[in-house]
C-alpha cells in the first residue's frame, strides 16, 4: 500500500512547477487535529506502526519538531479554535471547554446554543461564542458557497468549532446515546449522514470489547515499567459511551465518517477546493474503575496509525493525494492524573481549595468595605466579582482587585495572582504573555490564580481535583501531500502559523483575526 501511496505523492512533486504555471489549487484541504498526541510516543512506538500511517508523513511530509501553542491554559476547544482561527482566545473567544456564565451564574458550555436543536441528540449547538472567522468560513466566502466544508470528531466542540460558522455539516458521537449527532445550525441534515447510525456504536456497544491489537502490545516496554498484562475492557454501565470515546476503538468511527464524508459527501470531486476537518483521539483511557492505562495508550497509538493509513488510502482512491493538502498536529495538552499522590515520594504538594478560598476572599472584603456578596462565584482557578454590587458601593474595581491580590497571595501553594486589570493593562512580561492570550474579558474570570506544580485546585462543591503540572510538551506540525517536499524543520513555530499557510496554498485570505504569516 505504501509503494501505491508514494507512487502518486512522488508524482505530485514532479508536476509542481506545472500546476504553479496554471494556477492549479488543491481540491481538498484535510486538517486533521489529533488530541492529545504527543511526540515521545509517537516515535516510543514507531516499531509498531505499519507502513502507511505515521511512517508515511513523518519521512514524505514537512515536519516541524518545534511546535508550542501561544495560550494557557490548553484544553480541547482552545486548541482547535486556535488552528482553525490562526488566533489566540483573547481574540476568538473560546477560554475553554466551559466558562462561568457572569449572567446566569452556572458554567457555560463552549458551543451550546438553545435556539439550535440537536440532530440524534439533545444538546443544541452552535458556533456563536466563536467570534472570528475560520478557514472554512473565509473558502465558503471565496468560493461563493460552493466550497464544501466538514467537520468529524468524536467530541461536540471539537466538531463545532472547527466546522466554523458556515460549514455543511459537523458531526460527533453523542455522549448519551452513542449515535452520530449534529446540529440544526448548519441546515438540513444531509442524506448520506442518516447511513452512519445504521451501524451506530449504540447498537453494538454492548457486545465490543477493547483487547490489545496483537500481541506484541503490552510487552514494548517504555514506561520503565514491567511488561503489563493484556487488557480486555466492555462497555456496560450508564458512563459507557463517555468512556468509548476515551478508547483506542473511537478513531475507527471517525474514520468511517470522514470516509462517508469523501464517498457520500462529494469533498474533493471537483475543481473547487473543499475543507474536511477529522479531530482523532490520542490521550489517556479514562474507564471509571482503572487507574494505570499504559498498555491502552500504547495500542491507542497502533490503531490511530492504522486509521491514518486507511485515511489516506482512502483520499488517495477517490481525490489523489497530489491533488490534497493535509496538515496534522496536536491539540497540545495532556490531561493530569489526579491520582497521582506525590506526597508519598516526596514531592512537594497540597490542595488549594477554591470553594473555601472564595468564602474567605468575600469574607475579607466584608471587612474592608462592609457585609455584601463581592465574589460573585468561582470555576476552577477564577473568581467573579460582582460587578453591580461594587459600582451600587461606588467602589472602584481596579482597587479592589488590587487588594484581592495582596490577600490571595497569603494562601499556601499560590504561585502567582493575575487580575483582569494586571492582564489588560500591565506592564508586558514574557511570562503573562501566555496568560494574557488565554484570557477574554467576555468570559474569563477577575482573578486568575495560579498555583505551584504538583498542588492541586479543589473544588468540594463540584467534586473536582486538577493537578498544577507545567511540564514541556513536545508535539509535532506535519504537512503532507500536494506539492510537499520532505524536510525536517527544527525552528520553532506556532499554531496560528497553520491557518495563514494552508490560506496560502488554496489562495484565500487568512481568518480575519489571523496576523501571522504562512510558514512556506
Amino acid at each position: 500500500m505504501k509503494k501505491q501511496i508514494l507512487t502518486t505523492f512522488f508524482a505530485s512533486i514532479a508536476m509542481a512547477g506545472t500546476m504553479a504555471q496554471t494556477g492549479s489549487v488543491p481540491r481538498l484541504v484535510v486538517g486533521i487535529s489529533i488530541d492529545q498526541f504527543r511526540s515521545d510516543y509517537l516515535n516510543a512506538f514507531m516499531p509498531l506502526y505499519g507502513e502507511g500511517g505515521f511512517k508515511l508523513l513523518l519521512e514524505n511530509g514537512q515536519v516541524y519538531s518545534n511546535v508550542q501553542y501561544q495560550h494557557v491554559p490548553l484544553d480541547r476547544a482552545s486548541a482547535i479554535a486556535s488552528i482553525v482561527t490562526g488566533t489566540v482566545p483573547y481574540n476568538h473567544g473560546i477560554i475553554a471547554e466551559e466558562w462561568m456564565s457572569r449572567t446566569e451564574l452556572h458554567t457555560n458550555y463552549c458551543v451550546d446554543d438553545r435556539n439550535f436543536k440537536g440532530v440524534e441528540t439533545n444538546d443544541g449547538s452552535s458556533p456563536k461564542n466563536l467570534l472570528v472567522s475560520t478557514i472554512g468560513d473565509e473558502l465558503k466566502v471565496a468560493t461563493k458557497g460552493k466550497a464544501l466544508v466538514y467537520s468529524v470528531a468524536p467530541y461536540r466542540e471539537a466538531a463545532v468549532l472547527a466546522a466554523g460558522h458556515t460549514a455543511d455539516w459537523a458531526m460527533w458521537i453523542d455522549s448519551q446515546n452513542g449515535k452520530w449527532a449534529g446540529t440544526t445550525y448548519y441546515g438540513q441534515t444531509p442524506s448520506w449522514f442518516r447511513y452512519l447510525d445504521g451501524n451506530a456504536v449504540a447498537d453494538k456497544i454492548s457486545t465490543l470489547t477493547w483487547k490489545p491489537t496483537n500481541d506484541v502490545v503490552g510487552s514494548y516496554n517504555y514506561y520503565l515499567l514491567t511488561a503489563q498484562k493484556p487488557f480486555s475492557h466492555h462497555f456496560t454501565a450508564d458512563s459507557r459511551f463517555r468512556v468509548f470515546k476515551t478508547s483506542g476503538l473511537v478513531n475507527e468511527e471517525v474514520t468511517r465518517a470522514a470516509r462517508s464524508c469523501l464517498e457520500n459527501g462529494n469533498a474533493g470531486m471537483d475543481d473547487v477546493t473543499d475543507f474536511l476537518s477529522v479531530c482523532y483521539y490520542a490521550g489517556n483511557f479514562h474507564p471509571d474503575n482503572v487507574v494505570s492505562t499504559t498498555t491502552e495508550l500504547q495500542d491507542t497509538y497502533i490503531r490511530l496509525d492504522a486509521e491514518l493509513s486507511t485515511l489516506l488510502k482512502k483520499i488517495d482512491q477517490l481525490v489523489g493525494l497530489d491533488k490534497t493538502l493535509i496538515y496534522v498536529t496536536s491539540t497540545g495538552y495532556d490531561e493530569v492524573d489526579n491520582s497521582e499522590e506525590l506526597s508519598q515520594y516526596r514531592i512537594p504538594t497540597g490542595d488549594f481549595n477554591i470553594n473555601r478560598c472564595a468564602t474567605l476572599l468575600n469574607m475579607y472584603l466584608c471587612a474592608m468595605y462592609g457585609n455584601g456578596q463581592y465574589v460573585e462565584s468561582y470555576y476552577r482557578n477564577q473568581f467573579y466579582l460582582n460587578h453591580k454590587f461594587l459600582e451600587q458601593k461606588q467602589l472602584k474595581l481596579a482597587e479592589v482587585l488590587e487588594h484581592c491580590e495582596d490577600f490571595l497571595f497569603q494562601f499556601s501553594g499560590v504561585r502567582d495572582v493575575f487580575t483582569s486589570h494586571r492582564i489588560t493593562q500591565g506592564a508586558w512580561t514574557p511570562g503573562i504573555s501566555a496568560i494574557r492570550n488565554g484570557f477574554n474579558p467576555k468570559c474569563s474570570g477577575d482573578i486568575i490564580v495560579q498555583v505551584s506544580p504538583g498542588w492541586n485546585i479543589v473544588d468540594e462543591d463540584r467534586n473536582t481535583k486538577r493537578m498544577q503540572r507545567d511540564s514541556f510538551f513536545e508535539f509535532p506540525l506535519i504537512f503532507f501531500g500536494y506539492t510537499i517536499k520532505p524536510e525536517k524543520v527544527a525552528t520553532p513555530v506556532t499554531v496560528d502559523c497553520i491557518a495563514p499557510t494552508v490560506a496560502h496554498h488554496i489562495r484565500i485570505r487568512a481568518p480575519n483575526a489571523c496576523s501571522s504569516a504562512p510558514l512556506f
